[in-house]
């Protein structure tokens, strides 16, 4: 009984502080836009969540929970789970990411997560050669490896944590930085079934720093009688784009075949414009086969016309139970403004 009295007061509390520090932010915020790096971290890595427009912190589970919300890795429901994604982005870029989650009995769940981009060939152009006739090429590397452990601390209370190491490689210069994200999910709120709620703060952690010898410039000394030669260009670090998150959805069984699933989600992003999100699914079962349908729509009320270039998003998915063995598929699609829409599929097993 007790512990039934004491966990809701901790969400309570952690809800308030999320509430109190998004407010205290709102007027610098919007100064603060496109100052922060490494804004891959943003780039979501599940067709379901995406799907939903990022909407179910509060709802999601298992291995896709390492995104949006580390507490749900808690929830994993076999012994081992694997996913693979890929994503067309946007400007022809593709997010590729995998992970693995192992759960360790009493002890928790613990997860591995890659995620990478890939930019393809870029011409490489210099104050010599600005058109790039010499045919050079450099690709980008950004690779973010993530350590996550979850654990559910009672039936209706789950947190978790992620450690991500950030590295970023153009050219001969280069960046790095760490940042971590923590989340809690708390089931049947106020005694109502099926209603959840959940809290995440992601992206926090040191500032990226950058260097390589990209960053020599060839110079003579103002002073003396040095000859010419290189000197360090020192450049600036940048914060993570850290984000507060809290949610609520809802789930409604209306037979054993089907099941309906609301979600709504609020960011604050310490280093972009705060965000609505709600999004919707809906489950049939048929046998061992479940069939899922879903929507979602994000919403900045404070953006102008060409601050937000990503629109609603569908999605569908299907998942079977062989001997041993889970398989999902689940596909997202995300309209997008001035680039090529966004198309993303998930292939998940569990064993």
């Amino acid at each position: 009984m007790k512990n039934r009295v004491v966990y809701p007061l901790v969400i309570l509390c952690v809800v308030m502080a999320v509430v109190i520090s998004s407010l205290e932010a709102q007027e610098a915020q919007n100064e603060r836009i496109g100052s922060a790096a490494a804004t891959e971290l943003l780039i979501p890595v599940d067709a379901r969540g995406l799907a939903m427009a990022g909407s179910g912190i509060a709802l999601s589970e298992g291995i896709s929970a390492i995104h949006w919300n580390p507490a749900g890795l808690g929830r994993l429901a076999t012994s081992v789970e694997a996913t693979f994604t890929s994503m067309a982005y946007i400007a022809d870029i593709t997010m590729n990411y995998g992970a693995v989650a192992i759960k360790f009995g009493g002890f928790g769940v613990v997860g591995l997560s890659v995620k990478s981009l890939a930019f393809g060939d870029i011409p490489l152009t210099t104050n010599d050669d600005p058109e790039g006739e010499a045919g050079r090429t450099f690709s980008p590397s950004f690779i973010t490896v993530g350590l996550t452990y979850a654990r559910a601390f009672t039936d209706a209370i789950t947190a978790g944590g992620t450690v991500k190491m950030v590295s970023e490689t153009m050219g001969r210069a280069n960046g790095s930085g760490m940042g971590f994200d923590l989340g809690v999910q708390y089931r049947n709120v106020a005694g109502i079934p099926g209603l959840n709620l959940g809290v995440a703060l992601k992206n926090y952690g040191s500032r990226m720093d950058f260097g390589g010898t990209g960053l020599l410039l060839r110079a003579t000394a103002s002073e003396g009688r040095r000859p010419e030669g290189f000197y360090q260009s020192g450049a600036a670090s940048f914060e993570l784009p850290s984000t507060m998150e809290m949610g609520l959805s809802y789930t409604r069984e209306f037979s054993e075949e089907l099941v309906a699933r609301v979600s709504g989600t609020f960011v604050n992003d310490n280093m972009a414009l705060d965000q609505y999100r709600v999004g919707a699914e809906v489950g049939y079962k048929i046998d061992k086969l479940k069939v899922f349908g879903r929507g979602g729509y994000s919403y900045s009320p404070t953006s102008d016309f060409d601050e937000v270039i990503f629109g609603p998003s569908v999605g569908g998915g299907l998942s079977y139970s062989l001997t041993g063995v889970d398989i999902a598929l689940d596909y997202a699609w995300r309209q997008t403004d001035y680039f090529d829409n966004n198309s993303m599929f998930t292939l998940t097993f569990g064993f």
